[in-house]
């Protein structure tokens, strides 16, 4: 039992309990350039990041852009769900979004979705993501909807239910220019706040061994 204890504090360092959201464009007359400055603009360019799966930990704790900025160091490996799109098509109009479901159980995860598109404005590109996310976590909790239903009806369907407790998305858009290219992303960004985690397993009593064993 304390074996499996420890085991449980150790493996919690690897669950993020917090995420901030951030956003970003770029441009640059290189592709891979445009990309940095559009990690610079979301303040996610020192970390080397790992793209990772989209799911909302359970007992995470959204915090806002500035403190989790804060929270995160020059070379850090940084876990990051991310949306990005890029064109070097003058006038073209790109979006990327991240869509975020969160359940009112805390002990139950959620999801996060990432989408992009051309042609499509924030609103458009933002809503669909946060659908997604949202009839994701409703599959999960059991929740009946319509699909055929529009984004505003399943809205009000999911908050009048008593199991989502909050929806919604980060987007960013931007029109593309000639000679350059244009990247915009979208990204979550997991924090592990070992601060808010055991610093050290519990003691473990020995006792001495009688009888050899037995």
């Amino acid at each position: 039992m304390e074996y499996k204890l420890i085991y449980d504090v150790y493996m919690s360092i690897w669950v993020p309990n917090k995420m901030f959201l951030t956003k970003g464009v770029g441009r640059h007359k290189e592709k891979l350039a445009s990309f940095e400055m559009a990690l610079r603009d979301a303040g996610i360019h020192a970390v080397n990041y790992v793209h990772v799966s989209s799911i909302f930990p359970p007992g995470c704790k959204l915090i806002s852009r500035d403190h989790g900025l804060r929270m995160i160091k020059p070379g850090e490996i940084t876990f990051i769900v991310m949306a990005r799109n890029q064109t070097d098509e003058p006038h073209r109009l790109i979006s990327s979004s991240v869509g975020m479901a969160i359940p009112a159980d805390p002990n139950s995860y959620g999801y996060l979705s990432e989408h992009h598109a051309h042609g499509a404005t924030d609103e458009e590109c933002g809503d669909y993501a946060e659908d997604i996310a949202a009839q994701m976590l409703a599959t999960t909790l059991g929740i009946p909807f319509d699909e055929d239903s529009s984004w505003d009806e399943r809205q009000d369907a999911w908050q009048l239910s008593d199991k989502i407790v909050r929806t919604t998305h980060i987007t960013q858009s931007a029109i593309g220019q000639r000679g350059s290219w244009t990247t915009v992303l979208a990204a979550a960004v997991l924090v592990l706040d070992h601060e808010d985690i055991p610093s050290k397993p519990p003691e473990i009593n020995h006792k001495p061994v009688e009888n050899g064993g037995k």
